[in-house]
């Protein structure tokens, strides 16, 4: 298989998996190491990607990714976190579901649920909540962003000081290495920070891919949420971490 047919493929599984491997990647085609060397290599100096040692990670910089391509990300992955945190959702709460593909599937979980009353700064939520009769739902308001649905802004952050949430669900951009959460958007980042003054309790719903990349713009501290909802075990030391801040790292079954 020619390099012309190689990179798509390469690129498919890391935005898929997050990361690739040079072994992984040699025995998936059935290369040698050093083809693949060059193939990552090629693939970094265009951009595409970002070398690691061993292999290849999603690039990171000041921009996210565009939406429709976040949204196919390790989809499995993010639908089995949310049955994972959905199941964990009361019914008859208040309920605050944020930016992010990653709720946008606990929307799509809580399609079942009773007597709940969401509020959402995500114009996407409020379109899969619609459907469940039982929901109550409410739009923040705010500054629309086109790109992926999301209102943010004063009115947004305003909005949500007039509330006392049961429990927020939340995602994030990148995950780092020490627990912070971070994302690219600094008006996110103030909403979601008002979330967390504003909830009794809350989740985080983030996949393995946030582990590979990186964000400019810190939301909070793994310290700051009651349960991470994820599908791979952290890092030893960061699962440390984790316990002595009572943060419960939840993995589907």
């Amino acid at each position: 298989m020619s390099q012309t047919f190689r990179h798509p493929e390469i690129l498919d599984i890391v935005r898929r998996e997050g990361k690739v491997t040079v072994d992984g990647l040699a025995a998936h085609f059935g290369v040698t190491l050093q083809t693949i060397r060059r193939d990552l290599t090629d693939l970094a100096e265009a951009g595409r990607l970002e070398r690691v040692h061993g292999g290849a990670v999603m690039p990171s910089g000041t921009t996210n990714i565009e939406y429709g391509e976040r949204r196919s990300l390790n989809r499995e992955a993010k639908h089995a976190i949310a049955q994972a945190c959905a199941a964990q959702v009361p019914n008859a709460i208040s309920l605050f579901l944020s930016i992010g593909t990653s709720t946008e599937a606990v929307a799509e979980a809580l399609l079942h649920h009773e007597n709940l009353m969401v509020v959402t700064n995500n114009m996407n939520v409020a379109n899969i909540l619609a459907a469940n009769p039982r929901c109550e739902i409410l739009l923040t308001g705010g500054q629309l962003r086109r790109a992926d649905g999301g209102l943010v802004g004063n009115l947004a952050t305003e909005t949500i000081r007039q509330f006392k949430f049961d429990l927020a669900v939340i995602g994030c951009s990148a995950l780092d290495r020490d627990g912070d959460l971070l994302d690219f958007d600094i008006q996110e980042v103030s909403v979601n920070q008002a979330i967390l003054r504003h909830s009794r309790k809350t989740f985080l719903v983030a996949d393995q891919t946030k582990f590979a990349r990186t964000a400019p713009a810190r939301i909070a501290s793994l310290s700051d949420v009651d349960a991470f909802f994820t599908d791979k075990p952290l890092p030893p030391s960061l699962a440390a971490q984790c316990k002595t801040w009572g943060t419960r790292v939840v993995m589907p079954d």
